[in-house]
């Protein structure tokens, strides 16, 4: 099934741009997330810088240098104890004296890394990652700033909780995943669709060269996109071709038959004019000529048959038809042909499966005490099995070798040219057929052909 699945172009079209599909959504869900981790960090540092200077110009140092000032950043966050977010004024020379701070902060600290590991920048400003009063991480932004000009200079710091930003950047990534992954089943589902929709003439074209090779059209029909068109006028040529070929080798074959048909009549009529033994013996072999060159004749007709329109035979019919004649020939006999189904069809023509089971039938009714049983079943993978038992002496394994050769006799006393069971088992052949000799139930030989099926309006391959 695997196989079968991998070997599939459709299959194959769909994984491939389903995967591409996914990759490109995977690629642009992680650029996506990496740009609104990059504006939410910065749009969250942003804040920390205006409340910083906010701070810086709600504070002032008094004639004896202490700080003094009442901020109001206008958020609940600074009010609340071990929220990670936090503010502190601390003096920044001897000059200076005092300290402020949040009411979230209170009198404790967070300690700050040297100037000399995190230096200020161009803007004498300076942000690092600190650890907050209940473990989380904090972002601090920092400063100095001289407050007058009696240089009382104090160092500004505010902080907020880090875990907002990594909170909303997780929210944000749940969402596009959520949004991304509709859209990618969305997209593979429209993507499967409108590959199927878009092979759909090359069922069509498999269709049709089903109906060529079951003999129901002698070409392609129909209507198909541009893509296809050249290869169903190309498949309709080669048909055409094909179909002359087959013309000409059944003309030749026919050609044949006529030239060789007169030659034969004669040198038949000569040996009966000679008479004797040696008449006798030019008209044997001239018998067995006729029969081996219409053999062969019959064999280039069905091999020409193979390649074209596929035929159907009715089994039924065709043996119901065959145990009257053997019935006839042999009324000391009891021919049982056994019960079947209607729906038995050989995909072949008619005249080939009656030689087959019309020279198993003779050659029964030759070798057999009393009787013979024909039966007709369905046989594995979708052929049809015919049988032809008799209740006489029967073959042995190395009989059943020798009388496959061709123009071997076990009994020359019994009429025939010997080629009986070699021609079934060559026509068979051209049929891709099998043909098994065995022991019967009844006692003598059981003969079993397994022929191609017709099923339907389909041929079993």
């Amino acid at each position: 099934m695997l196989k079968r699945a991998i070997d599939s172009l459709a299959v194959r079209v769909i994984v491939l741009s389903s995967l591409w599909a996914v990759a490109a959504l995977v690629a642009a869900g992680g650029l996506i997330s990496t740009l609104y981790q990059q504006t939410a960090s910065r749009g969250f540092e942003d804040l920390l810088i205006a409340q910083l200077y906010n701070i810086v110009n709600s504070v002032s140092a008094n004639a004896l240098g202490r700080l003094e000032g009442s901020p109001d950043l206008g958020d609940l966050r600074y009010s609340q104890p071990l929220s990670g977010w936090y503010w502190e004024v601390v003096p920044a020379n001897a000059e200076t004296s005092g300290r402020l701070s949040s009411v979230s902060l209170g009198a404790s600290e967070i300690q700050a890394p040297p100037i000399q590991l995190v230096p200020f920048d161009f803007n004498y400003r300076r942000d690092y990652l600190a650890e907050g009063l209940d473990g989380e991480q904090v972002q601090v932004v920092e400063t100095e700033v001289v407050l007058d000009g009696a240089n009382h200079t104090a160092r500004f710091r505010v902080m907020g909780n880090a875990s907002v930003v990594t909170a909303d950047v997780r929210q944000f990534n749940n969402m596009i995943a959520l949004y991304l992954g509709f859209v990618g089943i969305g997209s593979v589902l429209v993507n499967a669709v409108a590959i199927l929709l878009g092979l759909r003439p090359l069922a069509r074209v498999r269709k049709s060269l089903g109906d060529v090779r079951n003999g129901r059209a002698d070409r392609l029909r129909g209507t198909f996109p541009a893509e296809i068109r050249p290869l169903t006028v190309e498949m309709n040529a080669l048909i055409d071709n094909n179909r002359r070929l087959v013309e000409r080798a059944r003309t030749q074959v026919g050609n044949l038959a006529h030239s060789l048909k007169t030659p034969i009549a004669v040198m038949m009529n000569e040996a009966k004019a000679i008479g004797g033994e040696r008449g006798q013996i030019v008209a044997d072999q001239s018998e067995v000529m006729r029969v081996q060159v219409q053999h062969y004749l019959d064999r280039a007709r069905v091999a020409a048959q193979s390649e074209g329109a596929v035929f159907r035979t009715p089994v039924k019919p065709a043996l119901e038809r065959l145990v009257r004649v053997i019935a006839k020939l042999n009324p000391q006999l009891t021919i049982e042909l056994a019960p079947m189904g209607e729906d038995l069809v050989f995909a072949g023509e008619r005249q080939d499966y009656e030689e087959i089971v019309g020279n198993l039938l003779e050659n029964a009714s030759k070798w057999t005490r009393s009787k013979v049983r024909v039966t007709a079943r369905p046989a594995v993978s979708g052929s049809v099995s015919t049988l032809v038992e008799d209740d006489g002496p029967g073959l042995s394994q190395a009989e059943i070798a020798e009388a496959l050769k061709r123009g071997r006799r076990l009994d020359e006393a019994r009429p025939g040219s010997g080629l009986g069971l070699s021609i079934v088992a060559d026509t068979v052949r051209e049929y891709r057929g099998s043909l098994e000799l065995s022991r019967s139930e009844l006692g003598g030989l059981k003969a079993e052909i397994v022929l191609p099926r017709a099923l339907g309006d389909e041929i079993a391959s």
